[in-house]
């Protein structure tokens, strides 16, 4: 089995391909490489696009299927899905204020 690198944020979060941070459940969608270079050149440009992030490099061996085997203790909390069936159904009239009109004069009336 090999080993590659895969990046952590302070939130026990993962850097999936799609550059956006995931829980790692989905093992599969993460970034990963296996040279530390690219790794550290991956992290360098985390924090240059968000400088409040706290990036590690976490070193991970592969599967049989090339998928990385995150250790369940640095795993975070599963991030709760959104649920279609959650969302509220308002009618537009109910989720929009409305302001009274105003109008203005025009200039036909100034006459």
């Amino acid at each position: 089995m090999s080993e590659v690198y895969i990046i952590q944020n302070q939130d026990q979060l993962f850097l999936s391909k799609q550059r956006a941070w995931v829980d790692g459940r989905e093992a599969a969608s993460l970034y990963r490489t296996p040279h530390r270079d690219e790794a550290v050149n991956e992290k360098f440009e985390v924090n240059s696009k968000d400088y409040s992030q706290r990036v590690t490099l976490v070193t991970c061996t592969l599967n049989d299927r090339g998928v990385p085997m995150i250790d369940p203790a640095i795993l975070p909390a599963p991030i709760p899905k959104e649920d279609e069936s959650l969302a509220l159904d308002l009618p537009a009239s109910d989720s929009t204020p409305t302001a009274p009109e105003q109008t203005a004069p025009s200039s036909a009336n100034a006459g």
